[in-house]
This record gives structure tokens, C-alpha cells and sequence, in this order.
């Protein structure tokens, strides 16, 4: 079943549960994280990113996009970290059902602008669009880029955002990073201020950067305010440890032999992450 991003979050929203956005960079990756989640009758969002949709190619979204109509539970096709209105036109022209307009590394009147005009834009048309504001930081050079430091989402400053830009979603930070943390550097979450944010803006919250940190804190920020929690470089490595090993027999060629351990191995770690966000059983609700 396909569904706009505001139509999987209210749900989520009204029971305290995150659904997981898995970010894809292949068809089968993409096939893999439907199937688990059908297993585990977890709501799903695929995420692209801009980067990820230019690898892929528009083409493959209708393949998405029917996957995700033959669905036994609710799918939202996603644009992760979308920077300029032309890449969010694009989106919506190859189907996308959700959008995020990124302006967090813009000066707040200039990130409420381009999010205005980007939800003006997807809310004529019957799509949800998600903001960003405070910034995500990065701990390694791979993927999506990220602050060097980090600057804290300030709750009155959401309640504003929201008020100006019309967002169905927030994005917030409250202590993560894009990649995958560095040995000895130790990650830690803001949950009081997760708690502030929440009480002020009262609507569906997003983590990004949700890779490696420590698993109480990521299961307590989705029963506490975030509704949604992208995850990346987590599956990524589990799919990709998984093929250098399945390759380390070098007569193998065949992608059909090749993929589906890589596959197995990032659905291990798809499914803890479906568990640890309360996300399992609640295709139901919808």
C-alpha cells in the first residue's frame, strides 16, 4: 500500500512508534527491506537520497513505486535530504509520496523560504513535505555530509519554523551525525531536549544520523517524540560486509547467488532496528 509521508507518521505519531526510513542505493536493497518489514508487519520508508536517486536513476522509482502499491503494509517512497526546489520537482514528477527540503545550513529566514516554497509546491499536489532545523553532525567522510559541530534544535525557534513553513514533519537535532562514529568517539542524545521540542511543536519529529548510537537511547527517543528514524551507513555496511564475504569465492558472477546473503545480512540488522523502534505489528493501525 502506497501512502504519503503525513499519512504513515500521523499513525505513528498517535502511538509513539518510529517508522524506520531505510535509505536504498539498489533494487535490491529496496526488495529486501520491503520483505522484512512485510515479515515483521512494520510500516515502511524507503529513502532516497538525491545522490542515491542519481545513481538508481528515475527510471527505477516506477519500479519502486509498484513494489510499494503490492504491498501487504503501508510504504511511503521518500526524497531524503532534498537541497533546492528542482531536485524536489523531480521527486514529484517520478512519484515520489514524501519529500525533505533540507535548508538546515542556511540562515533560519533562508531555510524557512525554501521550505515554504517547497511545501507550497508538494501540498498542491497531495504530498507531505518534511523540514529540517538545527544540524546533523557528521562522523566520517562517506554518504551524506554534516556539520562539524553540531547546533541544537531551539524549541522556540521550531515552534516558528513550523508556524512559517507549513511542514508536516520536523527534522531535529538532538545530538546525532551522519556515518558511522569513529572508535573513542561516544554519541549521546538530548532526550530532555527531545522532550521540549516535543511539547512545543506537538507534530510528527524525524532523527537523522540514528547509525551507531547506543540502542536505549534510539528505543528511547521513539516511544518519547520521534516518529520517524533514518537509517543508512547501518544496513549498508551489514549488506556490503555481507557481499565482500559471499565474493571472497572469486568464480562467483551471478548477482541472483551474489545478493541474497547480502540481503540476509542487512535484514538482520533491518529487523532489530524495526524492534528497537517499536515499528513491528503496527502495519495494522493503518
Amino acid at each position: 500500500m502506497l501512502i504519503t509521508g503525513k499519512q504513515i507518521l500521523e499513525v505513528a505519531h498517535a502511538h509513539d512508534f518510529a517508522v524506520p526510513a531505510f535509505n536504498i542505493s539498489d533494487y535490491a536493497m529496496f526488495k529486501g527491506v520491503v520483505e522484512i518489514c512485510e515479515k515483521k508487519r512494520a510500516p515502511l520508508i524507503v529513502a532516497i537520497h538525491p545522490d542515491e536517486l542519481a545513481h538508481i536513476g528515475t527510471e527505477l522509482v516506477a519500479g519502486i513505486i509498484a513494489r510499494a502499491h503490492s504491498s501487504s503494509v503501508p510504504v511511503t517512497v521518500h526524497l531524503d535530504h532534498g537541497a533546492t526546489r528542482d531536485q524536489a520537482l523531480i521527486a514529484i514528477q517520478a512519484g515520489f509520496t514524501s519529500l525533505m527540503i533540507d535548508g538546515s545550513m542556511l540562515p533560519f529566514d533562508e531555510n524557512v523560504a525554501i521550505t515554504r516554497e517547497v511545501a507550497e509546491i508538494a501540498h498542491a499536489v497531495g504530498l507531505s513535505v518534511e523540514g529540517e532545523l538545527g544540524t546533523i553532525g557528521k562522523a566520517d567522510n562517506f554518504g551524506e555530509t554534516g556539520a562539524e559541530h553540531i547546533i541544537y534544535t531551539d524549541p522556540q525557534d521550531a515552534v516558528r519554523f513550523v508556524a512559517e513553513t507549513g511542514v508536516d514533519s520536523l527534522a531535529v537535532a538532538i545530538g546525532t551525525s551522519h556515518g558511522l562514529y569513529p572508535a573513542g568517539m561516544k554519541p549521546e542524545l538530548r532526550l530532555d531536549l527531545l522532550a521540549e521540542i516535543k511539547a512545543a511543536v506537538a507534530m510528527p519529529l524525524v532523527l537523522h544520523g540514528g547509525s551507531g548510537n547506543p540502542d536505549d537511547e534510539i528505543g528511547q527517543a521513539a516511544r518519547t517524540g520521534i516518529n520517524k528514524i533514518n537509517i543508512s551507513s547501518d544496513i549498508k555496511v551489514a549488506y556490503h560486509d555481507a557481499m565482500r564475504d559471499v565474493l571472497k569465492n572469486a568464480d562467483l558472477r551471478e548477482p541472483l547467488i551474489i545478493q541474497p546473503p547480502a540481503i540476509a545480512g542487512m535484514n538482520v540488522v533491518a529487523a532489530h532496528k524495526i524492534d528497537l523502534f517499536g515499528a513491528a505489528g503496527k502495519a495494522d493501525l493503518y
